[in-house]
């Protein structure tokens, strides 16, 4: 995890070859060679934002502020489908042993084969074969965003009308502030000055045939008969990034390519994003405090890490090079920190959300215990009923979010339809902390320059991420709603009826509702086996799927395996 810039003087075998290595003249060339590295730095400071903005905006998901979006009978949500492992106080404990067994086994492996070459085509081997999956969510969804920009579904017109694409009737129509369409204006899918790519017919039509083919989603299903059948969204775009995704790893593997290796180690931090959750802000701060201590102990303390970092030639890290000066920032430096940003992106949304929620008056049956005499008694009472507002996704709304803003793309206009407006929040512990890594990496490279050695990334960027968030939660005084803020579903609950002071927020809750009734006695527990229980009942509506099996194996026989890819009317985008 360390950074460090040294001379490609050869293999570096120890931590003092890599300090002799810097420069250190002090001839009037000394000044530009400084610079040469600061530009060297600042690129791989830039790189290191760029994929945390990324990879954090990539792994947002519904809060549990908000309510689940509407869906058809039978249809699931995102939410259904997505896989995050949430972190736990222990892991802060575990992922310093963990990194330390490793770090020093590949150490001891180097010297005990003398050549690095066979370590490093057995690495490379498995890393390029791992990462292909990372590589690929980057790939598909770099082309989402793009495709956004090219075939948004909203834009401004020269007047500053707003357009509104029919993707069914191949039309574009003048819609009001709030997206209810009116008249057709034209038949040309490209926004803006980008309609000149389709001044003919023939360019028309196949500038819609092309729209409806990267913004549509596919639905493939499998089906293994004892097995289950189980079923996916994908898109065009996940196709083409697995074929680049492959096409990377083939020539990296060949070539030995820096400029690959990159990708991949991108590819990597990409996907570590969108499975890692820090649950909470304690259990984030405990596992990067483990990682800090740990940081400075193998870098200041031992020759493991920059040995290994400086090695071994796979996409463990990025590495940067001008001339003979070369810069590496071990991917630990990215997601690590990088995780808690993520997190932090998302306890804005659950803000923004929180501040939506309103309290609507109800009567009910409230069934409570007795404290003195143990005896259950009823009361009606009227309570207040926590209403959370309907989610909306905000993600992939970056092109939609450039073409309707007003004055050559400067100003955002006040109102915009709910699908838009959705994807507006304010992101004030995103930015701090983003700024907080910024200015982590800036005091590393002070660090660099000064003592001319290898430096822990993490001994500045964890004080600089967490101290940024805590600062901004004291002076916003919302340091309670950071500390309750949690990933692990305890929050994400509905219908419930609370207590509220005398500035109309919630300052008790007592309990859900059901049918009416709230009944505080019930054990939580029960209550959700005894639910998920009866939706496995018999008494479960059967799906079209299953309808379609059971008439096939009353014909046939049963169905054993079967492998199909379904496309929806061109109506439904993504």
């Amino acid at each position: 995890m360390a950074s460090n810039s040294t001379a490609a003087l050869g293999p570096l075998d120890t931590l003092n070859t890599t300090t002799n290595s810097t420069i250190t003249s002090t001839s009037p060339l000394s000044f530009f060679q400084d610079l040469d590295f600061m530009i060297l730095e600042l690129k791989l400071v830039l790189s290191a934002l760029g994929i945390i903005y990324l990879g954090s905006h990539a792994a947002i998901r519904r809060p549990p502020s908000a309510s689940p979006p509407k869906k058809k009978p039978g249809q699931k949500s995102e939410d259904d489908d997505r896989f995050s492992q949430g972190l736990e106080p222990s892991d802060a404990i575990m992922f310093p042993i963990m990194a330390a067994i490793t770090l020093v086994g590949l150490y001891y492996l180097i010297q005990w084969l003398k050549d690095p070459a066979i370590l490093n085509k057995i690495l490379r081997y498995y890393m390029s074969t791992m990462s292909v999956a990372s590589v690929l969510t980057l790939y598909a969804h770099g082309m989402d965003v793009g495709t956004s920009f090219i075939f948004p579904s909203y834009w401004r017109g020269r007047d500053g009308s707003l357009r509104k694409v029919d993707q069914r009737n191949k039309t574009v129509q003048v819609c009001d502030d709030f997206g209810n369409a009116g008249a057709v204006t034209e038949m040309n899918p490209f926004p803006g000055p980008l309609g000149i790519f389709a001044a003919t017919e023939r360019a028309k039509k196949a500038a819609w045939e092309l729209r409806s083919l990267f913004t549509r989603n596919w639905t493939i299903k499998l089906f293994i008969h004892g097995m289950g059948e189980e079923s996916a969204k994908i898109r065009f775009s996940h196709m083409m990034a697995l074929l680049f995704s492959l096409m990377t790893a083939l020539v990296y593997f060949s070539t030995e390519s820096a400029f690959l290796s990159n990708m991949l180690g991108y590819g990597m931090c990409y996907g570590s994003f969108l499975i890692l959750s820090p649950t909470d802000f304690l259990t984030g701060s405990l596992v990067l405090w483990g990682l800090f201590f740990y940081d400075i102990f193998m870098v200041f303390y031992t020759p493991y890490m920059i040995t290994v970092a400086t090695t071994l030639e796979v996409p463990i890290k990025l590495t940067f090079e001008a001339a003979s000066r070369k810069s590496i920032l071990g991917l630990g430096d990215i997601v690590i920190p990088g995780m808690v940003i993520g997190w932090a992106l998302r306890l804005d949304l659950w803000l923004h959300y929180v501040r939506k929620i309103k309290y609507e008056s109800t009567d009910l049956t409230i069934v409570e215990m007795e404290p003195s005499s143990g005896e259950i008694v009823k009361r009606s009472e009227t309570k207040h009923k926590e209403v959370k507002a309907r989610y909306i996704d905000v993600k992939n709304k970056w092109g939609e979010g450039l073409w309707t803003r007003e004055s050559l793309f400067l100003s955002r206009p006040s109102q915009l339809p709910v699908e838009l407006a959705g994807a507006r929040f304010n992101k004030t512990y995103f930015h701090a902390s983003m700024i907080g890594y910024a200015l982590g990496m800036g005091v590393t490279l002070a660090m660099l320059l000064v003592f001319k050695r290898g430096q822990p990334a993490l001994l500045y960027l964890v004080p600089g991420v967490l101290g940024s968030l805590v600062f901004t939660a004291l002076v916003r005084g919302e340091w309670k709603d950071m500390w309750k803020y949690t990933e692990d579903g305890s929050l994400d609950v509905e219908d419930v009826i609370v207590d509220l002071d005398w500035e109309g927020k919630a300052i008790k809750t007592i309990g859900p509702l059901e049918d009416g009734v709230v009944d505080t006695t019930k054990d939580k527990n029960k209550n959700k086996k005894g639910e998920e229980k009866k939706k496995k009942g018999g008494d479960e509506k059967e799906t079209d799927e299953e309808v379609e099996v059971r008439k096939y194996a009353d014909t046939w026989g049963h169905k054993v395996f079967s492998l199909s890819i379904e496309v929806p009317p061109e109506s439904e985008e993504a």
